[in-house]
């Protein structure tokens, strides 16, 4: 009898064809997470680009306003109205065409290029433009952030003349934590806390107390001695501590006496939302003026935060016209006070759009927001004599807060 041997290789053979195609399929992962990394840091570098593009026309739609601010102070009423309708203009780069070193590309829908210096010293022009940039002169209203303890003063210039304001403030951009909720002091009446404890970890997200200073005088006819009427009807310098309360009231200005040392008074408390789960301001307090302004007086309103930082709105009335939402003839612009600019960026075919809000200081009238800002004690010795080689025999102790 006869024995046969017969050796098959199919397993071998599958073992190599799975083998192969596991070796295959992790390739093509790999090789497409590659693809996939470097798609993704190309466009983050098109964005970024892009993003540059956009701020390029920022930085031009300013200098665009200065030259609007100059030529006004400085030209003819014709050379500032011309210039004005330009940069009043909706169509896109316009407002940037009243600059000398700005162009458009050549053959392209009214883009500006964005340009760099080469080794050589030369221009180089790069696939980067802003391809639209609008400048908005007129706001429906002025908003900021406030850092704790500091201030800001804000003109109130209107397109009409107004008789109040809208205060708005803490947004869900000053909340901490993933809540929603707004906390409030715990303590009965208007409790004037220590700041770890308006703070604390139990009660993180009670809203800044704000301190609203008014400032008003007639144009036509003004001495400092105006500012020493303390309340009544006619105060041209008012000041009001807005406390956040669940429950309290709409006092105006016109109410209320000026807080001084000798008449201290107390915060008024202002209603406040519980919750921003819808979003906007969790308090506001409407605030009528001594005066309407724009008929012969003009005003400043000086805003502090108190305990803790807070995002704030500014709106202006006629309280004589309906104004609901937004809309009505009673809601006054602010005038060229925080002049909104819209840019679209460009980087080969990806674009990017920012809107940005600039402060515009008027040149004929600049004002300091403050000579000296601190949290903590100020101590200065100051001495008077008759001949400076005096100071070298006076014994200069540090002074004690």
């Amino acid at each position: 009898m006869s024995i046969k041997n017969k050796q098959q290789g199919a397993v071998s053979l599958f073992v190599v064809i799975f083998a192969a195609l596991l070796i295959t399929v992790v390739t093509v992962s790999f090789i497409r997470i590659m693809i996939l990394n470097q798609q993704q840091a190309t466009a983050n570098d098109l964005s970024q680009s892009a993003y540059d593009s956009a701020q390029a026309g920022v930085e031009d739609a300013k200098r665009a306003i200065i030259l609007l601010q100059s030529t006004c102070a400085t030209g003819t009423a014709a050379d500032c109205t011309a210039m004005q309708a330009k940069i009043d203009s909706s169509t896109c780069n316009t407002s940037v065409q009243t600059l000398s070193d700005v162009s458009l590309i050549p053959n392209s829908d009214k883009e500006v290029p964005v340009q760099t210096t080469g080794s050589s010293g030369a221009k180089v022009t790069l696939n980067q433009a802003y391809t639209c940039v609008t400048v908005k002169m007129l706001t429906d209203d002025y908003v900021g952030y406030l850092t704790k303890d500091a201030s800001k003063i804000i003109p109130l210039v209107g397109v009409t003349p107004f008789d109040k304001i809208k205060i708005e403030w803490f947004n869900s951009s000053d909340l901490q934590g993933d809540s929603t909720v707004i906390d409030f002091p715990t303590a009965s009446g208007i409790p004037l806390l220590n700041e770890t404890n308006w703070t604390s970890l139990n009660t993180p997200n009670i809203p800044s107390i704000i301190r609203t200073q008014l400032i008003q005088f007639n144009t036509a006819n003004f001495s400092l001695g105006d500012f020493d009427s303390v309340g009544g009807v006619n105060a041209l310098n008012n000041t009001l501590f807005l406390y956040p309360s669940k429950t309290g009231d709409l006092s105006a200005f016109v109410n209320n006496t000026r807080l001084t040392a000798n008449s201290p008074g107390a915060p008024n408390p202002k209603t406040c939302s519980s919750s921003l789960t819808n979003g906007g301001y969790a308090c506001s307090a409407e605030l009528t003026l001594s005066q309407p302004v724009g008929s012969g007086y003009n005003a400043y309103l000086n805003l502090k935060s108190l305990y803790k930082g807070s995002h704030y709105r500014i709106t202006l009335f006629d309280s004589a016209l309906p104004c609901v939402n937004g809309l009505g003839l009673g809601c006054v612009k602010f005038n060229k006070v925080q002049p909104i600019i819209d840019s679209t960026g460009r980087a080969n075919d990806l674009f990017r759009r920012v809107q940005s809000r600039v402060e515009l200081t008027n040149i004929n009238f600049p004002f300091p927001q403050g000579e000296i800002q601190l949290t903590g004690n100020l101590c200065k010795n100051f001495i008077v004599i008759n001949d400076s080689s005096q100071f070298a025999a006076i014994n200069l102790n540090p002074c004690v807060p």
